[in-house]
């Protein structure tokens, strides 16, 4: 095949989103921090199934209609930083054949490499030994290929692409010395890769077919469906088998969600709901395992197809704040400080650019704050307020709950924009940010030894910690953080902690602090505790 024209770029697309679903699992293994979310397969999947959702329902053979309506599927489905990179290596794909019927090798290579280059924009400090480096390699290499070989097929150059991206990724770990340390590859470069093989799959006449869809039970509480119809399999981790309880899940799954469909094995969790909150659902389930599988479908449409209530438009005001936070309680918080729209996510689940630009939408005010409260959704929340046109959106790049709320309480609503700004960025400065959760596996990270099941203490990005007893992650974080100058520790209760526990860390703190203590309970799933101090 010497070019591909627009029916084959989709049945390429389509083989790629495959192969990438089949091996989201496997991706999300490869994640360094062996924390219960993930997120890399995860995100970059469900971030490529929204763009392929958008291809198919246009219905266009086109080759410059299907890529710019992949592009734009990405960029409003891209969740967490690998996800909205892959975003822009097909936003930079589209820019090159945009004009194109068809493309030939070169045309393919050029597209590819400016897809590289626009990725590598998007990120304000690129690291290499990732995904970045990855496809910057496979194009470097399909560059050369296709010059030196000009009578070369589509076939003979995604054989190159692949068999470069291939040989990058092996190479990741040295230049990463957390990913050598801990025996894996990139993650997000191995995502890529099993889309540039799904590709490759497809032109080779062996397309990559989606896993079988498994049997479920069929178990209907309520007639009406609504929303966003979301299914999973859900593989149970060690501690996942034992904290897991189905009445639980079961009675959880019924204040978010109806036509509820639920099968518990011993390490398995098969699942399908119709909900408004997608992204709730995961969380839910994200919290025990990972996942084998996920599919969420819009149906919202064919639903209500012609009835649409309008809420009356409320009067513009000059500020607009939106956070994100998983938990009520944190909800709730962030409500209380006048956040406008706290988007639903966090570590677990990232929200996606779209999710943002709903939360934008909301919100009718001149000037919107984003704070996104988690590194990995920074990128996605910039991608929607880049897309924004009517609003000033500003980002403050957050990277923790405790950033976020000191952010809030420092935000003057009779205090113009740039004096809201720099005492906003002041706060977020002032806080230091720890959290203690559980470990999913055995492996080293930064010379820690970690084992499955303990307690973690991390500190901003480190793991300072590890210990089978909760308090003592808890006790030991906080004697990391805290010095002469420590004033205020917010300690922010997740779903798994308890009133004891916050006790005794509340005793253990007035005997060794002269610091005021603000504690609250966030409701927040996979970290037992929240911890700041200022």
């Amino acid at each position: 095949m010497m070019t591909i024209n627009g029916q084959v770029l989709k049945a390429m697309l389509e083989s790629g989103c495959n192969n990438l679903n089949n091996k989201k699992s496997e991706v999300d293994a490869l994640n360094v921090f062996p924390v219960p979310d993930g997120d890399t397969g995860t995100n970059m999947s469900l971030t490529f199934t929204n763009g392929i959702s958008e291809v198919r329902k246009s219905g266009s053979d086109s080759l410059p209609v299907i890529a710019k309506t992949l592009s734009r599927g990405l960029l409003m489905g891209a969740r967490g930083n690998s996800g909205v990179i892959l975003s822009q290596i097909f936003r930079g794909f589209y820019q090159s054949v945009k004009e194109k019927d068809e493309i030939s090798v070169t045309d393919f290579a050029e597209a590819l490499s400016n897809g590289s280059r626009l990725a590598y924009k998007a990120v304000m400090r690129p690291v290499e030994g990732t995904i970045l480096t990855v496809i910057r390699e496979a194009c470097e290499a399909g560059t050369a290929f296709a010059e030196e070989n000009p009578e070369a097929d589509c076939q003979q150059f995604m054989n190159c692409v692949c068999e470069a991206a291939g040989a990058s990724l092996q190479r990741t770990p040295e230049l990463l010395p957390v990913l050598k340390e801990a025996h894996v590859v990139d993650s997000g470069g191995s995502g890529l890769l099993a889309v540039l093989e799904g590709f490759k799959a497809y032109l080779d006449g062996n397309p990559v077919q989606e896993g079988a869809p498994q049997e479920v039970k069929k178990e209907e509480k309520n007639e009406k469906a609504s929303g966003y119809r979301t299914e999973y399999i859900l593989n149970l981790s060690q501690q996942g088998k034992l904290s897991f309880k189905e009445e639980r899940f079961r009675r959880q799954l019924e204040q978010l969600a109806n036509k509820i469909t639920l099968i518990a094995r011993e390490d398995e969790v098969r699942l399908r709901v119709n909900t408004m909150t997608p992204g709730e659902i995961l969380l839910l389930g994200q919290r025990y395992g990972s996942f084998a599988k996920v599919q969420i479908e819009n149906i919202q449409d064919e639903l209500n197809p012609s009835i649409i209530e309008e809420e009356p438009a409320a009067e513009e005001k000059e500020y607009g704040i939106i956070a994100t936070a998983a938990g009520e309680g944190l909800k709730k918080l962030f409500t209380d400080y006048r956040v406008d729209v706290v988007v639903s996510g966090g570590q677990t689940m990232n929200p996606s650019t779209e999710d943002f630009v709903k939360a934008i939408a909301k919100v009718n005010a001149r000037h919107i704050f984003i704070l996104p409260n988690n590194s990995n959704i920074i990128m996605a929340a910039k991608q929607a307020a880049e897309v924004t046109e009517d609003k000033d959106v500003i980002v403050l790049e957050t990277k923790s709950v405790p950033q976020g709320l000191g952010a809030c309480i420092n935000f003057n609503p009779d205090d113009e924009v740039d004096a809201n700004k720099a005492a906003m960025l002041d706060a977020i400065d002032n806080v230091r940010s720890g959290s203690v959760t559980y470990s999913i596996k055995d492996t080293t990270v930064d010379g820690v030894e970690i084992h499955e099941g303990d307690y973690m203490s991390i500190f901003e990005k480190d793991i300072v910690f590890t210990s089978r007893d909760k308090i003592e992650a808890v006790t030991h974080l906080i004697d990391v953080m805290c010095d002469e100058d420590t004033e205020i520790i917010t300690l922010i209760k997740g779903e798994d902690g308890t009133d004891e526990e916050c006790e005794a860390i509340q005793a253990y703190i007035d005997e060794h602090y002269d610091v005021d203590v603000d504690l609250e309970d966030g409701g927040q799933p996979v970290y037992s505790f929240l911890i700041g101090a200022e």
